[in-house]
């Protein structure tokens, strides 16, 4: 029998208050244990996380978890020792963090963990995710090499692929989508007939406060606190008499990422309008993906509670901040996005309430959708497995 083929896992997360990082983590954890399976080999797996107080949603014999900091990025005996032992370094950058639109402090972190894997010599694996954009010459230069020295690069969305076109990388990509469409979930029983619709928003305590400054960094064109009241209050009140689930998706309980919460959000607004529901503090991704398939029309700001309706089946609109949002759900033939960017707030409402209306359309174009994106994070699955066996099998 072939020894344990041993894989870490950076810019992942099994305790994030963010969910969305959670699904691709659980995600890729999925993947991973397919391809075990199916390849008859033991697959242990290091997920190598920032320092948190939360319990992991992941756990079984071969899972690890391990704490990264900055102590144990710069010791030699820390992530480098660790990038040593494995035989394979699979990155997924959080999402979509792999950009210098955010802190420099953040891109530098990155790029560390990048080049001290790079300099262990076990071969790294960049997982579907955005990438850029770059602004800066020396993040893009150093992302740029990065990206070449990689043993597989897979982006999520077409403008991912792009922005590694233009920085004049000619090395194969594989343009898959989300992981987080494999995230496993319960699927909810039969509805009886009768039954009342149940429509789902995802209430982002991150736009409630005006984005991380309070000086909507984000550009929104519109008063997000105002539509999302302006929604509740329709569907409370439409003639199919549906009742209003406020869900969140980043729930922080503690800590300097407070002003984040969408649960202090939804509470918030569930005291202004008291006939709606407000979803309970999720323990995993999973139990937030079970919980958001039992609805009947969905809207968001938070790309991964989008995804987690749209890949169980339920009508969806995300409600766009970013890049992101167009990208991932364009890139696979799903155009219902509202953009919170470029679009008024009577345009996103209007589009939102019409969109209920249509929502059997929706649903058949989502699962035209889907079926592309599994196709396309299909491609990244048989790479992924056919580099495993390579070297687990040599």
């Amino acid at each position: 029998m072939p020894r344990p083929f041993r894989i870490c896992l950076i810019f992942h997360s099994t305790r994030s208050d963010n969910l969305g990082v959670g699904a691709l983590s659980v995600a890729e954890i999925a993947i991973l244990r397919d391809i075990a399976a199916d390849l008859g080999i033991a697959i242990p797996i290091t997920v190598m996380e920032w320092t948190a107080p939360l319990p992991s949603y992941v756990d079984g014999p071969d899972i690890e978890i391990r704490d990264l900091n900055g102590r144990v990025m710069l010791n030699p005996m820390g992530y480098f020792a660790i990038a040593r032992r494995s035989d394979l370094v699979i990155d997924i950058g959080g999402g979509d963090s792999f950009a210098d639109v955010y802190q420099s402090r953040r891109m530098i972190r990155m790029l560390i963990v990048k080049y001290l894997t790079h300099l262990s010599g076990t071969p790294l694996v960049m997982a579907p995710q955005t990438i850029g954009p770059f602004h800066k010459r020396w993040s893009k230069a150093l992302s740029k090499l990065s990206l070449r020295l990689c043993a597989l690069v897979a982006t999520r969305d077409a403008q991912s692929t792009a922005a590694v076109r233009q920085m004049g990388l000619t090395r194969d990509i594989i343009e898959a989508s989300d992981v987080a469409l494999r995230l496993p979930y319960d699927p909810p029983p039969p509805r009886p007939e009768g039954a009342r619709m149940r429509v789902g928003i995802n209430v982002s305590g991150l736009l409630m406060g005006a984005g991380y400054t309070g000086q909507n960094e984000f550009g929104l064109t519109m008063d997000y606190p105002t539509l999302i009241r302006r929604l509740i209050a329709h569907f409370q009140a439409h003639p199919d008499g549906c009742e209003v689930h406020l869900v969140s998706h980043v729930i922080v309980r503690q800590g300097a990422f407070a002003g984040e919460d969408d649960l202090a959000a939804s509470i918030a607004l569930g005291k202004e309008f008291p006939r709606t529901v407000v979803a309970p503090a999720f323990a995993s991704p999973s139990e937030a993906k079970s919980y958001i398939a039992q609805l009947d029309f969905f809207m968001g700001a938070r790309m991964h509670a989008c995804i987690a309706a749209f890949s169980s089946g339920v009508p969806v609109i995300p409600m766009a901040y970013s890049r992101k949002f167009s990208g991932l759900f364009g890139s696979i033939g799903y155009d219902r996005t509202a953009d919170c960017t470029s679009e008024t707030a009577e345009e996103v409402f209007e589009k939102i309430a019409a969109a209920y209306e249509n929502r059997i359309v929706l649903a058949d174009e989502a699962a035209v959708a889907l079926a592309e994106g599994k196709s396309r994070l299909g491609q990244y699955e048989t790479a992924l497995r056919n580099l495993i066996e390579r070297r687990a099998l040599t």
